[in-house]
């Protein structure tokens, strides 16, 4: 999995400089009711794990990146959020062929796929289990 871009801070984020980490790479829109539903199970898997190595990319579909960012900044959602204002034209989720959301991709530390559309208690799990298996194979 390869994602490159700069975020709506100004910040350059590349997903291969997050080797060795879980990463979830998490496609959503504030307009999503569903993605909204799930923010509260991401924000604390990002709190319990974030120290132990798990990162978050987000890959925004919105279309209003001043609405974006003061939405981000209210719920506390810290990490990286990748905006072009494309809405589903959005080149990255064309590259990874996404065409509902929430659509949410877990990966190892090696960058690999290794879980897809986590939700709920079942997110902190996985990148628990993932982290723990990293830790294991060092």
């Amino acid at each position: 999995v390869e994602i490159k871009f700069t975020d709506i801070h100004g910040k350059q984020v590349d997903l291969a400089a997050l080797k060795g980490k879980v990463v979830l790479v998490d496609f959503w829109a504030t307009w999503c009711g569903p993605c909204v539903g799930e923010i509260t199970h991401v924000l604390k898997a990002y709190e319990k794990l974030h120290d132990k190595g798990f990162e978050i990319i987000g890959i925004s579909l919105d279309t209003d990146k001043a609405k974006l960012a003061k939405f981000t900044k209210e719920k506390g959602m810290t990490w990286p959020q990748y905006f072009d204002g494309k809405a589903w034209q959005t080149k990255l989720a064309g590259v990874y062929g996404v065409n509902s959301i929430p659509a949410t991709y877990l990966l190892d530390g090696e960058g690999k796929i290794i879980a897809k559309n986590l939700r709920g208690p079942a997110l902190e799990e996985a990148v628990a289990k993932a982290q723990k298996m990293a830790a294991e194979a060092a």
